[in-house]
């Protein structure tokens, strides 16, 4: 375990120098050719998710987020409670701007009890007026830690079978002011199985759409479909459509989904309801985002003094 554990942590800081370094040479390209710097596709998407899953979005260097958001869903009758949801899903999250290219997170799921952090890099920006790249890519990787014991007999109960391994390459165009798409081939590991002979890593195919309404209100939809799905249960492609409305530095996200997790390596290999309107198989979703100008701030401090 311990072995696993070192390998992990090691390849990770191996991959985090690297982008650092990469993003580091790119700045300085911009610098030294300030006069043929080329004018970028603004807001694809205008937020870092597009309903439960990341967009090709990143935070800007310095930036602060914020991130809260529940799922809510009934069971079937006889019901647990007596209020308006039987079960919630909630998750808080923290996600900092490292430079305008690089962006991480951490968070943690209460249903589930899932603990995960992310790196998400932008490696090509979409350019207007048809110049240089028609699309952007950002690649994305989440780790995950199942805080539940793990169920099945024949699989130690230790921290390295507790976890789940989400990479992600994120394709996107802005096709006009209006509409923007998004592809995400998707590859999931998790370390925990429910049964002995089951597969571990599986393959996803992620779709997305924006449709701007209005000034501050945009139609937000998703859905990922797994090739290879997990055998000893019946699951279902998490599929989600929503309304998403900005306010300033606040965005609200609200959903109707079948997936009540929010955790990549779990909604998109193990959402286990199909999207109808039958209890617990639709559930109400809905993302606080609150944005955090560090660098805005300290400069305000700056210039008071």
């Amino acid at each position: 375990m311990k072995t696993r554990v070192f390998w992990t942590l090691l390849v990770f800081g191996l991959f985090v120098n690297q982008i650092m370094a990469q993003n580091e040479l790119l700045d300085i390209l911009e610098k030294e050719h300030t006069d043929t710097v080329p004018q970028f596709v603004p807001a694809t998407f205008k937020s870092t998710r597009i309903t439960y899953g990341h967009s090709v979005e990143t935070r800007k260097k310095g930036i602060l987020e914020v991130f809260a958001a529940t799922r809510f869903w009934n069971t079937p009758a006889p019901r647990s409670q007596s209020f308006g949801a039987d079960k919630l899903n909630a998750r808080i999250a923290l996600e900092y701007g490292i430079s305008d290219r690089l962006t991480t997170g951490v968070g943690g799921s209460t249903w589930d009890g899932l603990f995960d952090a992310f790196l998400k890099y932008r490696l090509v920006r979409q350019q207007a007026s048809g110049q240089g790249s028609p699309i952007g890519l950002t690649v994305f990787q989440n780790a995950s830690y199942n805080s539940h014991a793990i169920s099945n007999p024949n699989v130690e109960d230790d921290f390295s079978n507790r976890l789940s391994f989400t990479t992600q390459l994120l394709i996107a165009k802005k096709i006009s002011s209006d509409f923007s798409l998004q592809i995400a081939p998707t590859y999931i590991h998790r370390s925990a199985v429910y049964t002995q002979d089951e597969r571990q890593n599986h393959l996803a195919l992620g779709f997305g759409g924006r449709y701007k309404l209005g000034p501050h209100v945009s139609l937000v939809s998703e859905y990922y479909r797994v090739f290879n799905p997990v055998e000893s249960i019946d699951t279902y492609g998490p599929f989600g459509i929503g309304v998403n409305w900005e306010l300033g530095d606040v965005m609200l996200q609200f959903m109707l989904t079948n997936a009540p997790s929010m955790v990549e390596s779990s909604f998109i290999a193990e959402t286990r309801n199909n999207f109808n309107f039958k209890n617990p198989n639709l559930n109400f979703g809905f993302n606080f985002t609150y944005i955090i100008h560090f660098k805005r701030q300290l400069k305000g401090l700056k210039q008071g003094n």
